[in-house]
């Protein structure tokens, strides 16, 4: 008996022994300047689908979004903030890409658009609700997480070969107005447009730098190749939703001009 107490004792202290000498221990003194927060963009979307298909699409293996905003303005959270959702895809913006990394995905239930026998595009609105909801949510993660309104971007503007949503119908002026997102400045817009109007059209090579600068991807080649057009789409579905030609007129250079120098302001 006293050599089963014994044993028991000496494996008791081998096991303590084992858990101390385990114990990882951290010195936090120290701190880097050198970090920052994952979270650094937010990224809409529309969803092309109604809402149980939304879900069911939203919460399989291949697809995924923080958040999903139905038409009476239910928000519903997928994947936690912290998380990393597939929602971005190849995607870049001002040079860096992979944004799935660094955003959080918010998906409106919209069916995006319907084509016409005359191969036009029908768009389908957002309700009144939605944008209430989103706007509640878009003001909540920027104070949680520091997101500059510049960095609330659209789905077609980090994926504008391939992506078209929140599309031309999606309120971005109205966010605007409450420090939601970024919009020109309307004066200094009309001025250059009205240089543009007496001087002529810039070059394609000029057109194609503002995109870059602005953050879209777009070739550099002075040529209006399909994937300029899409970039130009994509701008123009943003900041001049009656004109998403794809054809530059002088209120699309001037709103490239504007964009691109940062010249900001909250619309009136």
């Amino acid at each position: 008996m006293k050599f089963l107490l014994k044993k028991s004792l000496i494996i008791f202290c081998l096991l303590w022994l084992s858990a101390c000498q385990s114990g990882l221990k951290i010195d936090k003194n120290y701190v880097s300047q050198a970090q920052d927060n994952r979270i650094q963009y937010i990224i809409v979307h529309y969803t092309a689908a109604d809402l149980m298909r939304s879900l069911h699409l939203l919460t399989q293996a291949n697809v995924s979004s923080h958040y999903l905003i139905s038409k009476d303005g239910t928000i519903y959270q997928l994947v936690n903030d912290e998380k990393r959702a597939w929602h971005a895809g190849i995607s870049e913006w001002q040079g860096r890409n992979s944004l799935n990394n660094s955003s959080i995905g918010i998906e409106l239930v919209n069916l995006g658009y319907k084509e016409t026998p005359q191969k036009t595009r029908v768009w389908y609105r957002y309700s009144d609700a939605q944008i209430k909801s989103l706007k509640v949510l878009l003001r909540e993660l920027q104070k949680r997480y520091d997101i500059p309104s510049k960095n609330i971007l659209g789905h077609s503007d980090i994926a504008p070969q391939r992506k078209s949503d929140p599309g031309p119908l999606f309120p971005w002026r109205e966010l605007a107005k409450e420090g939601l997102a970024i919009w020109p400045n309307e004066i200094a817009v009309s001025r250059q447009q009205a240089i543009f109007d007496a001087e002529g059209l810039p070059s394609t090579a000029w057109i194609q730098n503002k995109l870059a600068r602005i953050g879209y991807t777009t070739p550099q080649t002075g040529q209006l190749d399909a994937d300029t057009v899409k970039a130009i789409i994509a701008f123009q579905m943003r900041y001049q939703p009656d004109n998403f030609t794809g054809i530059v007129d002088s209120k699309t250079a001037a709103l490239l001009f504007v964009v691109a120098n940062k010249n900001f302001a909250i619309p009136k």
